[in-house]
């Protein structure tokens, strides 16, 4: 008789720890997805080139009045 209150108590234990392990991760949320970036690499790279074509356009006209011979 005693030998069958182990085994009940042994199996009541594994029980208890399986549903401990178990019962968190059946309510769990899964993992969100990550933002979109804000802001990539070409787009800074495309604003730095407009500003560099920017000013050399602005310095080509600045330097071609000066360059221009007077007739």
């Amino acid at each position: 008789m005693e030998a069958s209150g182990v085994v009940v108590v042994g199996a009541s234990v594994i029980m208890a720890m399986l549903f401990t392990i178990a019962l968190p991760s059946a309510r769990a949320q899964s993992v969100a997805p990550a933002p979109a970036p804000a802001s990539d690499g070409t787009s800074i790279d495309q604003g730095i080139a407009y500003v560099l074509m920017l000013v050399a356009l602005l310095l080509t006209y600045l330097i071609h009045p000066l360059d221009a011979s007077y007739f």
